[in-house]
């Protein structure tokens, strides 16, 4: 009877270079090769912040947001202030200040930790050296980004122009991060303060005559900066007045109305751009001056 012969698996045998070590398979070196040059270069890093930053803004279109976001990454680095260059500073200036606008936008001022991280981003933008440009950051830029939020908001200019004056560095003073943290920061919340009494104006407003009742305005105005007085104290910060001026209940609200109307005479008309400034100034006065 004849027996058949077989023949053994063939195991596949690691190959082994000259010095009797194992050969990494091509595969996987050429993966080990792709994912060290994506170190090297930058990128592995780079959407890592990216993912960050969708995760601290939280936007409602992410893919849209890091669209955004990679398009304007290209003035980030103190080396574009080389070659890559655009003619003529002005230009550059502008774009500078664009991408420090955008990122400043990025978290809302209440999310400390993000907002702090975007303001120091934002500073180092506008910090960068380049051909005829020192590193550093001086009051001129700083007093122009200040320009471009309030501009860009819907508050009128002359409501927000006294906290400019308060907070804005001379043209050629150096300007340190802290200063600008704070100004950011102060700048932003009064923005905020201004669009929540503009909201205020709008319950006291009467249509038919497109103005408030000047004493039912004053009295809210006196309720609000009884508010705010209330909320006062040596470590006091711009957002604490406004926590100060968002705790004025309907019930308050309502009693300084009833104060204000109860003699029941024709009163003079108080208008929006006069309320928003006398609302202003109560918060402005609470903010230090730079220096």
């Amino acid at each position: 009877m004849a027996v058949e012969k077989r023949r053994p698996a063939v195991v596949p045998v690691a190959g082994f270079t000259d010095s009797g070590r194992p050969t990494v398979s091509r595969t996987a070196a050429e993966a080990e090769s792709e994912e060290d040059f994506l170190r090297q270069v930058g990128v592995t890093e780079m959407l890592r912040a990216a993912l960050l930053k969708v995760l601290e803004a939280r936007p409602e279109e992410p893919i849209a947001f890091l669209a955004h976001y990679f398009e304007n990454m290209g003035l980030r680095s103190p080396a574009n202030g080389g070659a890559g260059e655009p003619p003529g500073q002005l230009l550059l200036q502008q774009q500078r200040l664009g991408r420090a606008l955008w990122h400043l936008r990025l978290a809302h001022h209440s999310q400390r930790t993000a907002f702090n991280n975007n303001v120091s981003v934002a500073y180092e933008c506008l910090s960068a050296g380049g051909r005829k440009k020192k590193p550093g950051l001086d009051g001129r830029t700083y007093s122009e980004l200040l320009k471009r939020i309030c501009r860009d908001s819907e508050a009128p200019e002359e409501v927000v122009a006294p906290l400019l004056r308060k907070i804005q560095c001379r043209d050629h003073e150096a300007v340190p991060l802290g200063v600008f943290r704070a100004g950011m920061r102060t700048c932003f919340v009064l923005l905020e303060f201004v669009a929540r009494a503009g909201a205020l104006y709008q319950l006291l407003e009467d249509p038919g005559l497109a103005a408030a009742d000047r004493r039912v305005g004053q009295a809210v105005l006196d309720t609000l900066e009884g508010a705010l007085q209330a909320g006062d104290s040596d470590a006091a910060a711009p957002a604490r007045y406004l926590e100060a001026g968002s705790r004025l209940g309907p019930d308050s609200l309502a009693l300084a109305m009833d104060r204000a109307v109860v003699a029941r005479r024709p009163g003079v008309p108080m208008t929006r751009e006069e309320f928003l400034e006398k609302a202003a100034a109560l918060f402005i006065a609470k903010i230090k001056p730079v220096g």
